[in-house]
């Protein structure tokens, strides 16, 4: 019994850690699959031993509440599914009944609630118990109405999610130093936790998150409106897809169609764009759902089923370790080329040293191999276990030595060296940006595949990939083919021609946006690429915007021997040129102005602070006192912005107002 107990808290400590992460929208530490093996391991020694630990994951809905966002008790539990793999159990649970078959959506259990009509109350799941308000960020929600056409009081629950076409959009955008990244999350199922639990509703909003509807827990009001006592659970769904709600796709089944539509679903969620792990069965008939009653963590009346996936068996051909600016370095299974769910897979990520150690691979040992959720490559088991891998000794990019560090039950493999190249990513994605050097096609996540190939080790090595085309088209990890990097090339012999406050700008000293670095070079007009980097904090101080902190931040930065090196490196390959001084006869100079809104004239908000600054007025990212004028098309809007601009006394110009002050 002991070593049984022993086992069960041992179990807990891992699926408590896994959860964790899982649930605050970071990377995972398991896979799908390792983390259902464990917790069915647990589950069958509760079972056998009649105790349950407290706080075990098997009794436990959610994540613990944590984080500064306000917390408030839910109307009711909010309760996770019993799960099956199994569709002849799916059939038989279903019985002589109609259901309601839909796709289990992955992304973050919402309940909402509207007041007359309005969204007053936004939750997420938390711990079934408590979760967080999340009302502000909600009302960013793309699809979610903001009001709607029911003037009661309504509650109900959905998933919030992030498209996979979004998800892919949002990651090939590059992102500048001081700008939210969102290459840190590898699916969107973690992106939109992450996002909605945003402290900054602004986040949240260029997210693009979605919500989809499938419960209706809560209804009062006058009017044809559905009984929740009774009736058919259709019915809810239609009077919340009349309300302007999306809802997750469904079909209504019995005994007889369920094989049929959960083989329709099987087919479907392979070319959706919305992220699904399942599907979800539940009685269609509202009164039988009730009588059924729910257990301390599932409700009685609906059932989960997760794909049944398909495997393969493989051979394994090497552990690839890759190293990632945070310091991680996680091994990657690279092995024979498999066919699965109709897509060729020869990689997979084995998430860290604790399940290389479990699975105890090693080269030429068999593996079989499957997609969790018929998308992400995993391994499922190892027939060989010769576990003969063993981690690095030496980190793959900077050739230091590693360390093992265990904690919460999971060991991971890092790299301590601080001046790492690995770690130089968020710099490297700076440099690239669209203010900066504007190198299109050069993502983060492409180059972090870069600098672990020890193609890219600093700024400068990007102007040399040229030498590498046929190792990067060929190689399967980079998806960069030829066209690709045909186009790759020519946008960054175009970035060679760059001007000065943008390569400024580029170099990622604290502080210093690209309205500062506009600001030196207007001081100093004769200044160089070189010459900047011997600027004395005296000079600095007689730029306007400027003060001690700035100063001491740039003086700061050149006097480390390796930044002077950086320097001179992009003096050999780029033609820096310095910008026409701005017209100091325009009626906008000296003037600031905020852009804001929509624009018609412009091509952009940059091609409109690109004009105003080339006649001498500055372009700031808020209103405040020393705020001349406010753009905004929209002069009646009720932003935030436009009510600062009021209550200062600060005049709100359309596009067209501007112009025509322009060229007076």
């Amino acid at each position: 019994m002991d070593k049984e107990r022993e086992r069960m808290q041992e179990l807990v400590a891992i699926l408590d850690r896994a959860a964790a992460v899982y649930y605050s929208g970071e990377d995972e530490i398991m896979s799908n699959y390792e983390y259902d093996r464990l917790y069915d391991e647990l589950s069958a020694l509760e079972e056998k031993t009649g105790i349950i630990l407290a706080g075990s994951p098997t009794v436990r809905v959610g994540y613990e509440v944590m984080g500064e966002l306000p917390k408030e008790a839910h109307i009711a539990p909010m309760l996770s599914l019993s799960k099956t793999k199994d569709i002849d159990e799916l059939s038989q649970w279903l019985g002589e009944h109609k259901g309601i078959l839909s796709m289990k959506l992955d992304g973050l259990s919402i309940i909402l609630t509207y007041e007359n009509g309005v969204l007053v109350k936004a939750l997420t799941r938390g711990n079934g118990e408590v979760g967080e308000v999340i009302t502000n960020n909600a009302r960013t929600f793309r699809n979610l109405p903001g009001k709607i056409p029911f003037q009661g009081r309504m509650v109900l629950r959905g998933e919030a999610l992030i498209r996979y076409s979004d998800f892919e959009e949002l990651n090939s955008q590059s992102t500048d130093m001081d700008s939210d990244s969102v290459n840190m999350y590898k699916n969107p199922r973690n992106l939109c936790s992450g996002s909605v639990r945003q402290l900054n509703n602004e986040i949240t909003s260029k997210r693009r998150v979605r919500f989809y509807a499938y419960h209706l827990i809560e209804l009062e009001g006058e009017g044809e409106i559905p009984s929740l006592s009774e009736g058919s659970k259709e019915d809810t769904l239609r009077f919340l897809i009349q309300q302007g709600f999306e809802t997750a796709p469904y079909k209504i089944v019995d005994h007889e169609s369920l094989s049929s539509a959960v083989e329709e679903f099987s087919g479907e969620v392979k070319t959706s764009d919305l992220p699904s792990d399942g599907l979800v069965l539940t009685y269609d008939d509202i009164a039988f759902s009730r009588t059924l009653g729910r257990t301390a963590k599932a409700p009685r009346d609906s059932i989960a089923l997760k794909w049944q996936d398909e495997t393969a068996e493989t051979t394994l051909l090497e552990i690839e370790w890759s190293a990632s600016r945070t310091g991680l370095i996680n091994p990657v299974a690279v092995f024979e080329p498999v066919e699965l769910e109709g897509t060729t897979v020869q990689r997979a990520s084995v998430h860290n040293v604790s399940i290389l150690q479990e699975l105890k691979l090693g080269v030429g040992d068999r593996l079989t191999v499957y997609k969790a959720n018929m998308i992400i490559p995993q391994i499922e088991s190892n027939l060989t276990g010769s576990g003969t891998c063993k981690p690095p000794e030496r980190c793959p990019v900077c050739d230091q030595e590693t360390r093992l560090v265990t904690e919460n039950g999971s060991t991971v493999l890092i790299c301590p060296n601080e001046d790492c190249y690995a770690k130089q990513i968020r710099s490297l994605t700076h440099f690239v940006s669209r203010d900066a050097l504007n190198i299109d096609g050069l993502s983060e996540a492409t180059l972090e595949k870069l600098v672990s190939k020890r193609l890219v080790r600093s700024c400068t090595d990007i102007f040399s990939l040229k030498q590498y085309r046929e190792e990067i088209i060929t190689d399967d990890t980079m998806k960069i083919r030829e066209k690709s990097f045909d186009n790759l090339m020519q946008a960054i012999d175009s970035a060679r021609n760059a001007s000065l406050p943008n390569v400024i700008y580029a170099l990622g000293i604290r502080g210093i946006g690209l309205a500062t670095a506009k600001d030196i070079v207007r001081t100093y007009p004769s200044l160089t690429l070189e010459s900047f980097s011997e600027i004395t904090k005296d000079e600095l101080l007689a730029v306007d915007g400027i003060g001690e902190n700035l100063a001491d931040s740039v003086t700061a930065f050149f006097s480390e021997d390796k930044n002077i090196h950086t320097i001179q490196e992009l003096s050999g390959v780029l033609q820096v040129s310095t910008p026409a001084p701005a017209s100091e006869d325009s009626v906008i100079s000296g003037k600031t102005f905020v852009i804001t809104g929509s624009l018609h004239s412009f091509e952009n908000r940059s091609a409109c602070k690109e004009k105003i600054e080339s006649l001498g007025g500055r372009v700031a990212s808020s209103v405040s006192a020393n705020t001349d004028y406010l753009v905004n098309n929209d002069v009646n809007s009720t932003s935030s912005k436009n009510k600062k601009a009021k209550e200062l006394g600060i005049p709100v110009l359309t596009e067209d107002e501007l112009i025509k002050m322009i060229e007076k």
